[in-house]
């Protein structure tokens, strides 16, 4: 196995800066879009992303995160990914433009479960996807509206997203597993 560091605390805080700056830009009506991460990372990033709106335009975008374990189809064989705990969505989703945030776009199966649990709240006005890093390698049509790093990557590969809040660092690394 070869681990290469991808994008280190730098860069990530420049991808955060451009995904918040790319919202503002299309996201005219900010009072009306919130955003909401898909844990473990892609919550912690939607904060920071919350955050660094804030900072650029004094606003303060509604925010909230979904765990979509249980939508998975993939549910009795993922159980070891993370701790499993409640979604909080204290918004009426029917008022809102959703951005569904994740740290690693891969598959897309992650996305659709993230959508089968944003419609089980109510049905948005919009929703669109922004990810820290889409990997490619596709397995449903699913498309990210903002992306911080494309990496093209195997599908033996694994993209490792370490947040500083939940890792205690900021960076995304590959490893290449052998074939």
């Amino acid at each position: 196995m070869k681990k290469n560091l991808l994008l280190n605390t730098e860069k990530i805080d420049s991808i955060i800066k451009r995904l918040a700056c790319e919202i503002i830009e299309n996201n005219i009506s900010l009072e009306k879009t919130c955003l909401i991460g898909i844990k473990s990372r892609g919550d912690l990033i939607a904060k920071r992303i919350c955050e660094k709106i804030f900072e650029i335009n004094g606003y303060e975008i509604e925010f909230g995160h979904i765990d979509v374990t249980f939508y998975r189809d993939d549910f009795l064989s993922n159980l070891g990914s993370h701790k499993i705990g409640p979604s909080r969505v204290n918004v009426d989703i029917s008022k809102y433009n959703v951005i569904l945030v994740d740290d690693v776009l891969f598959t897309g199966r992650t996305i659709k479960a993230a959508l089968d649990e944003i419609f089980s709240f109510g049905r948005p006005l919009s929703v669109q996807l922004a990810v820290l890093v889409d990997r490619g390698n596709r397995q449903l049509p699913i498309k990210a509206n903002y992306i911080g790093k494309n990496i093209p990557s195997s599908k033996t590969d694994q993209v490792h997203v370490y947040v500083k809040n939940y890792d205690g660092k900021d960076e995304v690394c590959i490893v290449e597993c052998e074939k």
